[in-house]
């Protein structure tokens, strides 16, 4: 069974940090809003985002997981002790 675990939101977080910030610093110094259109604009565009992102993020993983046959990780012993 494949398990993307936390990698999908924290691609999320940083590719969508970026996006966002770059969209607030260039509405904030262009046009000088008030904070409540700031968060009428943000709001629904991070959410929105969110659910396409993450889903797209999740499924690339899980693809690139089964494509590549990845499993768990083990740990292998030293059997070359002196």
């Amino acid at each position: 069974m494949f398990d993307p675990g936390d990698g999908p939101a924290v691609f999320v977080i940083l590719i969508e940090g970026a996006l966002a910030m770059t969209g607030v610093l260039w509405v904030e110094f262009t046009f000088a809003p008030p904070l409540w259109v700031h968060a009428a604009i943000w709001i629904p565009t991070v959410s929105i985002l969110t659910l396409i992102l993450l889903r797209l993020i999740k499924s690339t993983l899980l693809v690139l997981q089964h494509r590549h046959s990845a499993g768990q990780g083990t740990m292998e012993s030293n059997k070359t002790e002196s």
